[in-house]
C-alpha cells in the first residue's frame, strides 16, 4: 500500500490523500472493469468514493460523488455480452486534474448548463458578471463548476444514488444559497433515470443536465460516426463562431441538422459547406424538442436516440425539458487517455444533453431558466437502453 498526494492548483482543490493498490484487488472491480479503491479519497475535505447502481438484467452504472459523475455504463448487447456504452477516466485524479486532463465525462452539470453569453445575467434588475472560461462565455457553471466539487451521496438501495450540492450565495458568482439534488436510478428495463430537484433563498438561474459521452459500439477507438441518430425536433438553435447561439430559431428541414429520420452521424458531421457544422467542428448544437410545447415537456415520448448496428444497442432518451445540446466529440483529438489506457480520438463520442436552451437567461423569449424562493426546479431525463 501507498499514499499519493496530489494538488491541483488550477481549480483549488486539496485532495487529502488518495490510497492506491500497487495490484488490483478482484473483490474491488466492478463488471465494467474499475478499481473501486481508485475512486476512495478526500478532496476539500469532504469524502469521494464509487458507487455501483444494478438491476437483475445486466446493468451496472458506476458513479462518483466527485461532480456526480458516471464512470461507466454497462448493458447488454445484442449477444448478450455485456458493454461499457459511455466514457471515462478509471481513477478519481485523473478526473480531477482539470488541467492536464480536463473534463466533463459524465457530470451532473450545475449550475448552468451549457453557455451564458459573455458570462453577463441580469437578475432581479442587478446585472451580474459570472466567470468566462469557454471563448469569453460562461460554460457549464464556470472553471468550478459542479462537475469539480463534491455532492454529498445516500445509496438508500443497489439501484438507487441520491446526490446533493449545497451551493452557497455567490458561487462561481451566481447568486443565491441553493440546495441540489441529483437522483439516478437503474430501473429494472435498463433505463437509468435522472431527476434534478432544487431550491434557493435567492432569485438566480438553474439548468442542470448529464454530460455522459455516449459509445454504443463497445469498442471506444471505434468512432460513433456509424451510429445512427434521431432527434425529435423541426427546429434547433443555430450558433456563431463563439458556439453562442444567436437567438435564432432555424428549421431543420433540408440541411444536415435534420434526424427527424434516423440517419448515420457521419453523413454530415464532416460537411464543413454546411457553416454550421463548420463554426462547431461538428455537431455541438441544441435541438428544439417538439416534446416540449406550450411550456411544458413530455417525458413519455422519444426526445431522441442512438443505434449502434455493431452492438445492435439502442438508447432513448425521454426528458420534460425544452431541448437537448447533440456534441460529438469534435475537440477529442487522441490526447486524452480514458479508461484502460484507450485514447479517445475525434467523434469518439455523442454526448445528449437535455436541456434549457443556452443562453436562455439572456433571451426572455425563450423558456425560462429562473428559479425563486418558494419554487422547486424540477428536470427529468431517461436513458433506456435495449436491443434492436
Amino acid at each position: 500500500m501507498k499514499n499519493i498526494k496530489f494538488s491541483f492548483l488550477g481549480l483549488g482543490l486539496a485532495i487529502a490523500t488518495l490510497t492506491a493498490c500497487s495490484t488490483k484487488n478482484e473483490a474491488n472491480m466492478t463488471v465494467s472493469g474499475l478499481d473501486q479503491a481508485a475512486f476512495d479519497t478526500t478532496i476539500n475535505e469532504k469524502p469521494v468514493r464509487l458507487y455501483t447502481l444494478k438491476n437483475d438484467n445486466g446493468m451496472e452504472v458506476c458513479i462518483t460523488n466527485f461532480g456526480g459523475r458516471l464512470v461507466s455504463l454497462v448493458v447488454p448487447d445484442k449477444d448478450g455480452n455485456p458493454q461499457d456504452v459511455v466514457l471515462g477516466y478509471d481513477n478519481v485524479a485523473q478526473y480531477a486534474d482539470s488541467v492536464n486532463s480536463p473534463s466533463d465525462f459524465g457530470a451532473a452539470i450545475g449550475r448552468y448548463a451549457n453557455r451564458i453569453n459573455k458570462g453577463k445575467i441580469v437578475i432581479a434588475g442587478d446585472t451580474i458578471q459570472l466567470p468566462t472560461n469557454n471563448f469569453g462565455h460562461c460554460l457549464h457553471g464556470g472553471p468550478s463548476g459542479w462537475q469539480y466539487q463534491v455532492y454529498d451521496a445516500v445509496q438508500p438501495n443497489d439501484s438507487t444514488l441520491e446526490l446533493t450540492m449545497n451551493s452557497k450565495d455567490g458561487d462561481n458568482n451566481f447568486p443565491g444559497n441553493v440546495k441540489a439534488v441529483v437522483t439516478y436510478v437503474a430501473r429494472s428495463n435498463n433505463s437509468l433515470d435522472i431527476t434534478y430537484k432544487a431550491t434557493t433563498d435567492k432569485e438566480t438561474i438553474i439548468n442542470m443536465t448529464n454530460h455522459s459521452y455516449f459509445n454504443l459500439n463497445g469498442d471506444p477507438t471505434k468512432d460513433v460516426e456509424n451510429c445512427l441518430l434521431y432527434i425529435n425536433a423541426d427546429n434547433y438553435t443555430p450558433t456563431d463562431t463563439t458556439y453562442m447561439t444567436t437567438g435564432e430559431i432555424a428549421k431543420v428541414e433540408g440541411t444536415p441538422m435534420d434526424f427527424r429520420t434516423p440517419t448515420e452521424i457521419g453523413k454530415n458531421v464532416n460537411n464543413f459547406d454546411f457553416e454550421q457544422i463548420k463554426n462547431a467542428n461538428g455537431y455541438d448544437h441544441n435541438w428544439c424538442l417538439n416534446t416540449y410545447k406550450d411550456g411544458k415537456g413530455d417525458d413519455t415520448q422519444v426526445a431522441a436516440s442512438l443505434y449502434s448496428p455493431i452492438t445492435g444497442i439502442l438508447l432513448e432518451v425521454y426528458t420534460n425539458e425544452p431541448g437537448i445540446q447533440v456534441y460529438t466529440g469534435n475537440f477529442l483529438e487522441g490526447k486524452v487517455e480514458g479508461k484502460k489506457g484507450i485514447a479517445y480520438n475525434k467523434h469518439a463520442s455523442c454526448c445528449l444533453e437535455t436541456q434549457k436552451y443556452p443562453d436562455t437567461p439572456n433571451k426572455p423569449e425563450w423558456p425560462s431558466a429562473t428559479l425563486k424562493p418558494g419554487e422547486e426546479y424540477y428536470s427529468h431525463c431517461v436513458f433506456k437502453f435495449s436491443v434492436k
